[in-house]
């Protein structure tokens, strides 16, 4: 089969489908992307550059319209030119409709079936938009969400079939969007993020590695960030160091800001904090680690004892399921998103994202009496392999959907 995959930054959510497709043979793959010096083998990356992009004064509403227009023009140049100059034309095209690179498509091969992946639509209840009291909405909130949604609008048009990946995902657009729409998460390989209890992982400053028999806290975000709890995280280190003399946290994730409101403070969100809390914690046992190579995230979530997951409702993180099948205990933010993945009690426990104090309590308690909690490591992996594993349950649901949408001669076989 000739596949186009369509995503601003490759691999995108396709990671998972992208490596079996490659491993699985007989495909030609191409993958329009603005990431440049991305090599995936077996994956023929095309870069294209957005044909416009608004002016810095350009008009708040339409602003993000036109971004996306922008690059979907671009994207459909580039396919247009693949078609002109390698005679390429796709079976399927499978895309992300969050930046506009599906829209005009159809422009370029009216035949050929679209799946688009819609992450998020923007509402001022429910998500990020004023959930934080810290950070309230203002009264034009609702005029900007409103403009935002112009995209996903256009794109449920511009597509054959709709894919999101998580229930609450899927009820933030709007009804009738979703017969338009398949529910599958993109899917984590719980067949290699297994538990290890020899596992171990050195760090500069200390002269033995960490083990599963120290007591390491883990907290991992792509950055440190409102979005993702950071400052609760925080907040709630003090009592926590205080009561476990023997505790390291080991924090993972950049300092920049990927979503919500940025700090203002010249070292960011971290420098905010550490300004906030001053000595009141014990720095040295909290290891900054910035991003880390993924093997690297594997081997530190494998040896923490306790994992805290916090975001504000919002987009799931793949590192939470990655936890999750390494048998992980998580205490993680008792929101929406997250109730989807995590029962209280039985695969992990929850607590109020807004209430430092408790996460202490139930952070403390579990790095203190971890045989209180041995039953929920087990059970996580249960869950996420039954709900979110691609070999088992995700990869058969993306080939069928794709199947549905091309003819009998080209689809693939699992």
């Amino acid at each position: 089969m000739k596949l186009l995959f369509v995503h601003q930054n490759m691999p995108g959510q396709y990671r998972e489908l992208l490596t079996w497709l490659v491993q699985q043979g007989g495909h030609e793959i191409l993958f329009l992307t603005q990431r440049r010096g991305l090599r995936l083998p077996g994956v023929t990356a095309v870069t294209y550059t957005p044909h416009h992009q608004p002016a810095k004064d350009a008009y708040g509403l339409s602003r993000d319209w036109e971004t996306a227009a922008g690059a979907g023009l671009g994207a459909a140049l580039a396919a247009r030119q693949l078609e002109r100059d390698q005679g390429f034309k796709p079976d399927i095209i499978i895309g992300h409709t969050g930046w506009g690179e599906l829209l005009f498509m159809k422009e370029i091969w009216p035949d050929v079936p679209v799946i688009g992946f819609f992450e998020y639509f923007y509402r001022t209840s429910g998500g990020l938009v004023g959930f934080d009291p810290e950070n309230p909405a203002n009264d034009q909130a609702g005029f900007f969400a409103q403009a935002r949604n112009t995209v996903p609008y256009a794109s449920i048009e511009a597509v054959d079939q709709g894919h999101t990946p998580t229930l609450w995902q899927r009820d933030r657009f709007p009804p009738s969007f979703h017969d338009r729409m398949y529910t599958c998460h993109d899917g984590i390989r719980c067949d290699r993020l297994l538990p290890d209890a020899n596992a171990s992982v050195g760090l500069g400053r200390l002269d033995q590695p960490l083990s599963r028999d120290d007591e390491v806290i883990t907290y991992v975000a792509r950055n440190m960030e409102r979005a993702r709890g950071f400052h609760i995280m925080m907040r709630a280190l003090p009592q926590i160091l205080a009561t476990r003399p023997k505790a390291r946290v080991l924090m993972i994730g950049g300092n920049e800001t990927s979503y919500g409101v940025e700090s203002s403070h010249p070292k960011g969100l971290r420098g905010e904090m550490e300004a906030e809390l001053g000595d009141s914690v014990d720095w040295s046992r909290v290891h900054f680690l910035g991003k880390v190579p993924y093997e690297d995230l594997c081997r530190i979530l494998r040896i923490s004892r306790c994992h805290i997951y916090l975001t504000m409702p919002f987009v799931l993180s793949w590192s939470l399921l990655e936890a999750m099948s390494m048998q992980a205990t998580v205490v993680a933010a008792d929101v929406a998103p997250v109730r989807e993945a995590i029962t209280h009690g039985e695969t992990g426990m929850l607590v109020d994202f807004f209430d430092p104090g408790a996460l202490a309590d139930q952070v403390v308690d579990v790095v203190a009496n971890p045989g209180s909690y041995a039953h929920l490591g087990p059970a996580a992996r249960a869950h996420v392999l039954q709900n979110y594993d691609f070999l088992s349950h995700c990869l058969p649901e993306h080939i069928a959907q794709i199947n549905a949408l091309v003819p009998a001669a080209k689809r693939i076989q699992i």
